[in-house]
């Protein structure tokens, strides 16, 4: 992308105030959206995104600048602005760059940018379609495809060189009924570090069905009731809880802040024993998936917590820096326009031993959530709260008529103590995680759990 005497001149330069390290990140994006309502094409827009970023640190800080301008002209200039935000005592020496080999585990077989435009918008067509047939008061269907293929380059004053390509796939589909003045909608949104395979591989049939049942359902539900409950909570999308309120504080960009619950616990019980939880980058095509992070580690699959015991934090070079921790790979970043931090990939509660109709059974009164929605969390200290976007009651140990209107409220630290049966029936959902370093691909996941007491806010 580079020509490798520039790269190791604008290395050079970013240390010449004696730094103790350099990088140099450099981005080759397209990207592509459609969005679909109304029956008809509202928006196709496409687009490139170019440019690099410098960063050098000077002991635990770290210094950044960036410029959609990759001539040498330019890139010396940013390598020139961070070099002079400080002064160290480092003595340049020679840098040897080295191309960095590995296995690409993330196969494409029908890049996106390959494939007409017409067979998406069929595509969304046959969505539209399901939806608004499935039930009279659907009133609205949004669709957007989107697309990104994401060419990246690192070298570092290390040695290390590194490129890759990224190929990421997501249909979003929401599904709106409305009967009065009342509505609700319901939304899917499958993706992967994958090629048009992956659309080839979803049914639109039962993407509109999907969204358009739950919305009916949940149009006609009666609202939740509040107070105290244990809580079943579906798998899928219902792990969106442990990447909030857990996951962010499990990350070194707080950890090394002292801005979480969960520092100073490596090695202590910080969950019911019955859980187990993973930050996993090496899951073929996933969505959260890379093969190397944006600093050029090689992806890896971290035990976060094992058997309830805290095991890891996710580390990036910084946080390895600053708590002395080792890195896990998960420096990551939304473009050359983001430094990198620790972020999140495919975060998930592993699979447990109970049935789903087991879980259910041990409750005499409380909530399923079979679907959750969005929500916010205080990272500093895990208190979360977040909307079911789809439940029900569970009543003598059965799942009973369908609720609206119900948020689980707590905090991430009791939660997971409080945590008491896990399913054995893990799936992973899409979503996009937004912190400093910009919003990445993110997957959150688990099997159903039982929340022994979670606090339930109703209108009854």
């Amino acid at each position: 992308m580079l020509d490798k005497k520039l790269v190791e001149k604008v290395i050079d330069k970013a240390l010449s105030n004696g730094a103790d390290f350099a990088e140099i990140f450099v981005e080759d994006t397209y990207n592509s959206r459609i969005q679909f309502n109304d029956g008809k094409t509202k928006q196709n827009v496409i687009g490139k995104d170019y440019g690099a970023g410098v960063r050098v640190f000077y002991g635990e800080t770290a210094i950044y600048a960036y410029t959609n301008d990759l001539s040498e002209k330019s890139l010396l200039s940013a390598a020139e602005a961070v070099s002079k935000a400080a002064k160290g005592n480092n003595i340049i020496k020679p840098i040897d760059l080295t191309k960095m080999e590995f296995e690409n585990i993330h196969p494409i077989s029908i890049p996106n940018n390959t494939v007409a435009k017409s067979d998406k918008i069929d595509f969304m067509r046959k969505v539209n379609a399901a939806s608004r047939n499935y039930n009279d008061n659907i009133s609205q269907v949004d669709i957007n495809f989107t697309e990104r293929i994401q060419k990246v380059m690192i070298a570092n004053s290390e040695g290390l060189w590194a490129e890759d390509s990224r190929n990421y796939t997501r249909v979003g589909v929401t599904s709106i009924a409305s009967s009065g003045n009342e509505k609700q909608s319901a939304g899917v949104g499958p993706g992967g570090h994958i090629g048009y395979e992956f659309i080839n591989s979803l049914n639109p049939v039962e993407l509109g069905e999907q969204t358009a049942k739950i919305a009916a359902i949940m149009l006609k539900a009666d609202y939740a009731p509040s107070g105290k409950f244990p809580v079943v909570i579906d798998n899928g999308f219902g792990g969106v809880i442990f990447h909030e309120a857990c996951g962010h504080s499990l990350e070194t960009t707080a950890i090394a802040k002292g801005a979480s619950v969960f520092c100073g616990k490596m090695d202590q019980q910080i969950a019911n024993p019955v859980v187990t939880a993973l930050d996993d980058g090496t899951l073929p095509n996933a969505w959260g998936s890379e093969n190397i992070d944006d600093e050029g580690m090689p992806t890896q699959k971290t035990i976060l917590i094992q058997d309830g015991i805290l095991k890891s934090y996710m580390v990036d070079k910084m946080g390895s820096i600053k708590t002395g921790y080792a890195r896990t790979g998960s420096g990551r970043r939304q473009s050359y326009k983001f430094a990198p931090a620790s972020r999140m990939r495919n975060t998930y509660i592993a699979n447990g031993t109970n049935k789903l109709e087991d879980i259910i059974s041990s409750v005499d009164y409380g909530i399923y959530a079979k679907k959750m929605g969005g929500g916010s969390v205080m990272p500093g200290t895990g208190n979360f709260n977040f909307a079911v976007s789809e439940g029900y009651i569970i009543r003598n140990g059965k799942i009973a008529e369908p609720v609206r209107g119900a948020t689980l409220i707590g905090n991430g630290a009791d939660a997971l103590m409080k945590i008491s049966m896990i399913g054995n029936n893990l799936e992973q959902a899409q979503g996009m995680c937004g912190s400093v370093s910009g919003s990445i691909p993110t997957n959150v996941g688990q099997p159903a759990i039982k929340i022994d007491e979670i606090l339930v806010g109703g209108r009854k």
